[in-house]
């Protein structure tokens, strides 16, 4: 949660997009810990979920700033 705060917080300041996409990496991290602690199909699935939107967000980097929903701005 707190990193998800620091997120929202980067956002809020109009960061850099480079600064989010290295929290939201950490943030896969940290979920993929999570993943392996559980290992439930719930966990798995929220797991993969964010890293699809985190590849996501990468690839639109490409194209121009991003937002932590990935919208390029």
């Amino acid at each position: 949660m707190e990193r998800l705060e620091r997120i929202r917080a980067l956002d809020r300041e109009s960061a850099p997009s480079s600064l989010l996409l290295d929290e939201l990496r950490e943030l896969v991290g940290e979920a993929e810990s999570w993943t392996r602690s559980e290992g439930d199909a719930r966990a798995r699935a929220a797991t993969l979920e964010l890293a699809e939107r985190v590849t996501g967000i990468e690839e639109t980097k490409l194209e121009g700033e991003v937002t932590p929903e990935g919208v390029a701005s």
